[in-house]
């Protein structure tokens, strides 16, 4: 029978794959899991899944060319997630093995969390609240409301859209910078960074990481951005440079700012920004709602499923280059 050995730690197993695909993935499958509440190293897990087939890989367990070196039998990386920046798949490839990824099953759960921290940092219903628990009577400010307000969207793959035609139905304008043309986009104004940066009172940031993108928005952005608007980045800490996000929260030229992302560990935010009054800083749960994180698990089964079927599965990154599935060709 075929071994699956799935490396979320024990303490995530839940949280990010669930019972619901730990009975669907052992009733095709023998599964074996991390038995730590952590990440085994490259090492430990080449021990545990030496005679193992398939690895159901957690979001950060890392795919490197001495994992693949460690395990002549694996034949497929399955990720638990669609980020694969972290395996190394040119040398999966070399080696036979299939790396494959999950669809984004978060983009509504994204896209809600966005509109829930848009609204409470143009209120200041956080603020509110810490003063009336330490005891306080908070006063009143002016609110910015949604309605009339203009969004603007860094970035416009799927939570883009999502969140476009949700603020549109709030009433509100929205402008996009993307860099391929915008198509079926109704009431939408496409428009490149620094008109969106000047015209927007709440700016998200939904850009891919990469070289290119490497802090977009550093001081020369947030300096062009309006007096007072909200900054709120969903996508990859990398993307900011947080410093001169801190100096622009300072001199006051930001009303404030969200973040679900940064550089510390697993994509948290970074301890300096998240402590900071204006900043609403939450660990890395824009996609954390079990109808996000079952999408994402029950398709890693499900492409388990299409392997043992001799199949191709959605998601496959290197099918060209994966010779170790010949196990399973002619199984359908």
């Amino acid at each position: 029978m075929t071994t699956v050995f799935v490396t979320h730690p024990q303490d995530k197993l839940d949280l990010y794959f669930g019972e619901r695909a730990a009975r669907a993935l052992q009733a095709i499958a023998e599964v074996r899991f991390n038995p730590l509440a952590r990440e085994l190293s490259t090492a430990e897990l080449a021990a545990a899944a030496q005679d193992c087939d398939l690895l159901i890989a957690y979001r950060q367990t890392p795919g490197p060319a001495e994992l693949f070196d460690a395990l002549p039998r694996l034949a497929a990386f399955v990720r638990c997630a669609m980020d694969i920046r972290t395996v190394d798949v040119e040398a999966a490839s070399a080696r036979g093995v299939l790396v494959t990824r999950a669809s984004p099953g978060f983009v509504p759960a994204v896209a809600e969390w966005i509109l829930g921290v848009m609204i409470n940092l143009g209120r200041g219903i956080g603020r509110y609240v810490q003063v009336y628990r330490e005891g306080g009577a908070p006063e009143p400010v002016m609110g910015c409301q949604l309605r009339a307000a203009t969004l603007g969207v860094i970035g416009y793959g799927q939570i883009g859209r999502y969140l476009g035609e949700a603020a549109q139905a709030l009433g509100m304008r929205v402008l996009a910078c993307d860099p391929e043309p915008i198509v079926n986009a109704q009431l939408l104004e496409q428009v490149a960074l620094p008109a969106l940066l000047a015209q927007s009172d709440f700016v998200v940031c939904l850009a891919p990481a990469n070289e290119r993108t490497e802090h977009l928005m550093n001081a020369q952005a947030f300096a062009a951005m309006k007096r007072g608007a909200f900054f709120i980045n969903a996508a990859r800490g990398e993307l900011v440079d947080d410093q001169a996000l801190l100096a622009a929260l300072d001199a006051g030229h930001l009303g404030g700012c969200a973040t679900d992302v940064g550089r510390a560990p697993d994509q948290m935010p970074a301890p300096a920004l998240a402590a900071h009054p204006r900043v609403i800083a939450t660990p890395h749960i824009g996609g954390l709602t079990r109808p996000a994180i079952e999408h994402q698990a029950l398709e890693t089964v499900s492409q388990v499923g299409a392997l043992l079927r001799g199949e191709v599965p959605p998601g496959a990154v290197n099918p060209a280059q994966a010779s170790r599935l010949a196990r399973w060709k002619g199984a359908a």
